[in-house]
This record gives structure tokens, sequence and C-alpha cells, in this order.
């Protein structure tokens, strides 16, 4: 056993060690700032506070598949090492250039790159899933929220004005302006769907990863998300308006407002599920 051991240590190559502390010092060095950074996003803003989760959502995968990994093989590769360079590389082009998601992603790949060169391709393949969920800590770019904002906002806005007319609403809109006889609403960014989009989004990775075998499937939940979470959200401002034209209540504000969110993301949660469900059967 004892010359096993020492045969074991003399193929062992001795870069190893040494570059395994330069990747360390690297990324405390480079990415503490960045993952400080992420935090300060995640609690300024409702949309991106699901990344909070994300982080102890991938401890826990690798944590459940902790059997098939300790019988891989630890055979690291150097393209692994050359991955980290380049993210390095990424890095500090992006610092320069102020691209902060570019230097998120970064760090991502950072990790990318040391488990292959410490670890091998065969943990990376076991570890992917946990380590593809890291990329819905990274905020969406400003840029891209946005330009996707107005759109959905529209889109809520006419379909739940359709909506309560056909349930005799006197109503009418002008752009994401809501007009009824008592007073008016706007269906601001929160109601757009977006922050449900994201929540959703990564929720769907790990509910499909759980539930469904087939990576066709898995990636049709992954993306129902998003028709779901624009679904709810007409729904949340029709409720609004009906409610305040017939019962005269207004759940714009308040308790009442957080309350109806709530519900919202309930039900959101609930078709989701109906939806795994579904897609289930398909696998039986």
């Amino acid at each position: 056993m004892a010359e096993d051991t020492v045969a074991m240590s003399e193929k062992m190559n001795p870069t190893i060690p040494v570059f395994s502390a330069i990747l360390a010092g690297a990324f405390l060095y480079a990415y503490l700032p960045v993952l400080s950074g992420l935090v300060r996003a995640w609690a300024g803003s409702d949309d991106h506070s699901h990344g909070f989760a994300v982080i102890p959502i991938a401890l826990y995968f690798l944590w459940q598949n902790r059997a098939r990994l300790a019988a891989e093989p630890l055979a690291g590769a150097g393209s692994g090492l050359v991955l980290s360079a380049l993210s390095l590389l990424c890095y500090v082009v992006a610092r320069r250039a102020e691209m902060q998601t570019a230097v998120s992603l970064s760090m991502i790949f950072f990790i990318w790159g040391g488990t292959i060169y410490l670890c091998g391709y065969r943990v990376f393949r076991v570890s992917l899933f946990p380590l593809l969920l890291l990329f819905f800590m990274v905020p969406v770019p400003a840029q891209v929220i946005a330009a996707l904002t107005i759109p959905l906002q529209l889109i809520v806005t006419k379909v739940s004005v359709a909506l309560a007319s056909l349930f005799g609403v006197p109503i009418y809109h002008e752009g994401n302006v809501i007009h009824l006889p008592g007073g008016s609403f706007e269906v601001v960014q929160a109601c757009s769907g977006l922050r449900s989009i994201m929540a959703l989004l990564t929720l769907g990775a790990v509910v499909s990863y759980l539930t469904l075998r087939s990576t066709a499937l898995r990636a049709i939940l992954f993306v129902l998300a998003v028709p779901i979470a624009i679904l709810v959200n007409i729904l949340r401002v029709f409720v609004l308006v009906t409610v305040f034209h017939y019962g005269h209540l207004d759940l714009s504000e308040g308790a009442a407002h957080t309350m109806l969110g709530l519900a919202v993301f309930l039900a959101a949660l609930g078709l989701f599920v109906l939806c795994g469900r579904g897609l289930a059967l398909c696998e039986r």
C-alpha cells in the first residue's frame, strides 16, 4: 500500500500544487470584490434577489452528487488552466471597459477552468448542472432589462384591459397607463413580468432537473417559465382593476398589494408544477 502511494506521488505533476495556489490567490484577489458587488446588486433590487439562493442551491446539488463525485478519479486537465487564464484576461479587459456583466461571467468561467484543471472533465461533467446554475446569480444587464420591459408592459396592459372589458369594466389605456372611471393605474416595471421571469427561470432549471430525465422536456419546462410569468402578471393587473371597479378596493398599495403579489407568484408556481407533471407523463 505504501509502495502504491509512493508510485502515485511520483506520477503526480509537481506543478499542480503550485498552480493551484496561484489559482486560489488569483480568485481571491480578483473575484472577492466581484462577489461583494453581486451581493449588493441582489440586495438592492427585487429583480435580482433570487441571486441569494443560487449558490446554496448549487452547493446542495454538489452535496447530493457527493457519491458520484467521490467515485470519479481526479485527472486534472491542463486545458482548464488555459480557460482560467483566459477568464482572468477577460476580467482585466472587462474591468477596464467597465463591463460588469462580463466581469461576473469571467468569474464563473474561472471556476469552470479551475474545476477542470484540478479535478478533470469527468468530475466537471458530474458537476455541470450546479456549475450552470451559477449563471443565474449574474444580474441581467440594464440595457437588456430596458429593452424587454417596455414591450412586456404593453403586452400586459393590452391583454389586461381586453379581459377587463369582457367583464363589463369601462376601461381604456394609453400606453401602459390604464384609465377607469374612478382613477388610473400605471403598469410599472414590476408588473411587466420581468421579475417573475428571472425568478421562474431559476426555479424552472431546478424543477426540470429534479423531475424530468429528458433533456428536451427539461428545456421545454425551462422555457415555459416565460409565458407563465407574463400570464400571471396579466392576471395580477386584471384582478387589480376589476376589484377596484366592482369592489372599490385599491390593491395597488400597501399590504394588499404585497398579498396580491404573493398570490400571483403562488399561482405561477402552481402552473409551473402542473406543467412539470404534465411533461413527466410523456416520459412514462
